[in-house]
C-alpha cells in the first residue's frame, strides 16, 4: 500500500499538514526551496534546510537527498528535499502531491501526472490545475475541501490585527535584535535592515511575544513579511502548530481519504 505524500513547501502551514498527515499514518516528503522563508521558524520543517533537522511538537524533519528519504521514513521522520521544481516526481512514485506553498497565483504544471493533486489557498482552481482546493481563510470555510471552484479570493490582509505582521521597508540585509518566544515592549527594536545607503529600523507595533522572525543575516526585499508579534504575550505559542494549520491539515486528509477514484494509497 503506497502512503507516499509529496508536499511542496514547509513553512509553518505546511507544516501543520505535515503532522496531521504523520499522526494519521501517511508518509510525507516535503520538497523545498533552497533557501526557504518561514516566518514561525520553530514550528517550520522548512528550517530543516538550514540546520539539517528540526523538531516541531513530537515529529522530526530530516535534510536528504533523494537516495537517503527511505531511511529517513523507516526511522519515523520526515524527510526535507531541497526540490523547488518537484523533480522528486518523476524518480519516485506518489499517491499525492499537496502543493501548500502558499503562493496565491495559478500553478506551474507539475512535471508528470499523479493520482490526487491537492492545492491550498487561492490561485487553485479544483478541476482545472488540481483535483481538490482546500480553503486557507479564516472563518466558517476554513479547511473546506472544494472539487470544484476556488476558495475564498486572497485579501492580501493578514489574520487579526494587521500591525502584528512586520514587514520589510527597504531592502537590505535582515540584522536580529530580538529572538523568536522573547516579550517584547511596544516601541522596542526588533531588527535592523542594512542597505547601501543606511540602516532601517523595525520596531514592535505594540506589547506582546514575537511569535516568528526570519533569520538573521537573510536577503530581503521591500515589503516581505519578516516577522509576527502575538499580542496573547504567551510564549508557549511559539512551539505550537497553529490551530489553522491543524484545520486545514484536516481538510488535506479529508481530501485524501474521499477522492474518487480513490488514489492508490
Amino acid at each position: 500500500m503506497n502512503t507516499l505524500i509529496l508536499l511542496r513547501g514547509g513553512g509553518d502551514l505546511a507544516s501543520g499538514v505535515a503532522l496531521r498527515l504523520h499522526h494519521a499514518g501517511f508518509q510525507v516528503v516535503i520538497a523545498e526551496l533552497p533557501r526557504p522563508l518561514a516566518v514561525r521558524r520553530l514550528v517550520s520543517f522548512s528550517e530543516a534546510v538550514y540546520d539539517g533537522q528540526i523538531t516541531v511538537e513530537d515529529v522530526t524533519a530530516r535534510l536528504v537527498t533523494t537516495d537517503q528519504f527511505q531511511a529517513a521514513l523507516e526511522a519515523n521522520e520526515i524527510p526535507v528535499l531541497v526540490d523547488p521544481d518537484a523533480d522528486t516526481l518523476n524518480l519516485l512514485t506518489f499517491s499525492a502531491v499537496v502543493d501548500a506553498r502558499l503562493i496565491k497565483s495559478p500553478p506551474q504544471p507539475l512535471p508528470t501526472s499523479v493520482p490526487l493533486h491537492i492545492g491550498l489557498g487561492p490561485g487553485f482552481h479544483a478541476g482545472r490545475n488540481c483535483r481538490a482546493v482546500i480553503e486557507t481563510c479564516r472563518g466558517h470555510t476554513l479547511g473546506r475541501v472544494y472539487w470544484t471552484g476556488t476558495t475564498s479570493p486572497d485579501s492580501g490582509k493578514p489574520d487579526g490585527d494587521p500591525r502584528r505582521v512586520l514587514r520589510a521597508t527597504s531592502n537590505g540585509i535582515l540584522i536580529l535584535h530580538v529572538e523568536i518566544g522573547k516579550h517584547v515592549e511596544e516601541g522596542e527594536l526588533i531588527v535592523e535592515i542594512k542597505s547601501k545607503e543606511a540602516y532601517t529600523q523595525i520596531h514592535s507595533p505594540f506589547t506582546g511575544i514575537l511569535r516568528g522572525l526570519l533569520r538573521d543575516g537573510m536577503d530581503v526585499t521591500r515589503g516581505l513579511k519578516l516577522g509576527d508579534v502575538d499580542v496573547r504575550d504567551d510564549p508557549s505559542l511559539c512551539r505550537l502548530v497553529s490551530d489553522k494549520a491543524l484545520a486545514v491539515g484536516g481538510g488535506v486528509l479529508e481530501a485524501l481519504l474521499t477522492a474518487r477514484p480513490f488514489p492508490k494509497i
